[in-house]
């Protein structure tokens, strides 16, 4: 960087340093919610404040005489009288250097490197791009791994969600899809993570080759909820700020169920109700709001294409979170447990998977090859007991018959990496289909 850019960029964070802030009192005291009074002809919602010198807090409520705050740590050793001075709204100042790096909610770095700072502020909770401005989904994009080559294509500026229980390899496919998709930057948000897990995630798992061109936004479990559900937003902020530079931003997302559990409990300490779902209504648009900022840019901006990880407990795709994020995406694709017990990496269950950039990401011909995967696979599905047991008898049925001879190389097919990108993975497939294995009647069928 030359010296003029970092003069310029030290001047821009001076000129944003307040001169004066609102200070107001502690009026009451509680474990997960502080009474605030002072600030609240001076506060908005969603400001930030700060008791002493540690200790922050978000203000998630408002009135005409208090403002509620929900504390960003242990509130031990804080009375009643306590200055309280306002921060203001949450921004931070994301830069081309933060490529590389691991950093908190806040901007600020977790590998124990100085973290500079951009010269412009962004705010966190900025609007999506105009839905009469932005563009449709763009090209298909090559991922590494054959099937989203094929099957389940992903196109640039798609929103998908990745429905997973725990320990079916999701955090793995996520890594993999780091180090290997198509895309200018990778933007991943680990939100809700245990310790141990972000730390190997970035050193085993991402790996020093798919750090280089990552940011890593890291809130770990114990951080309180204001934190957590924060470190979804900065991920988004970041995402944008390399896409309105023209970029084309891979964001990576664990997980949408773990932010949504965040805002539930700010949700809770504002006193908002919860709904038979365990939740409240805001959620859903937390949710939603997030999700609608990802997505194809508008004019010059370059494209966000978005995987959201879901947790689904006992892969329930109906639980509240899992239904409203499925909902509001351009796909889903689920990983099984059965088959990961199995040893099948990754552990995608095709037929409960849906990529809605098709058909238009493929042409007609892979259009028609993907349409004969599926029918072989649910085949496959409904007679595989009978297949097991013995109880099915050749000539029964050919579609069958066709799926059970293309059976083991179709299935590893799925857990295949990338062969020669997207036109190899089809040429893979179609051998394995080809009506030479499977007969005429049934390939057209």
């Amino acid at each position: 960087m030359s010296n003029s850019n970092a003069i310029n960029l030290l001047r821009a964070q001076l000129q944003g340093i307040s001169h004066a802030r609102a200070v107001g009192e502690v009026t009451a005291l509680g474990r997960s919610c502080i009474t605030v009074a002072g600030l609240n002809r001076v506060a908005a919602l969603g400001d930030r404040v700060r008791f002493g010198a540690d200790l922050t807090g978000e203000i998630v409520a408002l009135d005409q005489q208090t403002a509620r705050v929900m504390p960003e740590g242990p509130t031990d050793g804080l009375r009643l009288g306590a200055n309280v001075s306002h921060i203001g709204p949450q921004t931070i100042a994301p830069d081309k250097s933060w490529l590389g790096r691991i950093i908190d909610p806040d901007g600020a770095p977790l590998d124990g490197r100085a973290l500079f700072q951009g010269g412009q502020t962004c705010s966190l909770l900025a609007p999506p791009p105009s839905p009469t401005h932005r563009r449709g989904l763009g090209q298909r994009l090559e991922t590494g791994h054959a099937v989203f080559d094929t099957i389940l294509p992903i196109v640039k500026g798609q929103r998908v969600g990745l429905f997973a229980g725990s320990g079916v390899g999701k955090s793995r496919l996520l890594a993999a899809l780091a180090q290997h998709m198509q895309s200018d930057v990778v933007v991943i948000g680990l939100i809700g993570e245990r310790g141990r897990e972000v730390r190997d995630f970035v050193s085993d798992t991402l790996g020093p080759d798919g750090l280089k061109r990552s940011v890593v936004i890291a809130a770990t479990s114990d951080r309180p909820a204001p934190t957590r559900a924060r470190a979804a937003y900065t991920m988004m902020t970041v995402s944008e700020y390399f896409r309105d530079r023209g970029r084309n931003v891979l964001l990576l997302a664990d997980s949408i169920t773990r932010f949504a559990e965040a805002t539930r409990d700010v949700a809770a300490a504002a006193g908002e109700p919860f709904g038979p779902s365990g939740f409240p209504a805001s959620m859903s648009q937390s949710i939603m709001g997030l999700a609608e900022r990802a997505g194809p840019g508008a004019g010059a901006q370059g494209d966000i294409t978005a995987i959201f990880s879901v947790l689904v407990a006992g892969s329930d795709m109906e639980g509240p979170v899992a239904d409203v994020t499925r909902g509001v995406l351009d796909g889903h694709f689920v990983l099984s447990r059965d088959i990961a017990e199995r040893g099948r990496y990754p552990a995608i269950d095709v037929l409960r998977s849906v990529s809605r950039s098709l058909p238009g990401a493929a042409t007609e011909d892979e259009n028609a090859t993907i349409q004969r995967a599926r029918q072989l696979i649910a085949a496959y599905d409904r007679a595989e007991i009978m297949v097991q047991t013995g109880l099915y008898t050749s000539g029964s049925d050919p579609l069958t018959d066709g799926a059970v001879k293309v059976w083991p190389e179709l299935d590893a097919f799925v857990g295949k990496e990338s062969v020669d990108g997207i036109a190899g993975s089809f040429a893979a497939l179609d051998k394995i289909l080809s009506p030479a294995r499977v007969p005429s009647k049934v390939a057209n069928r």
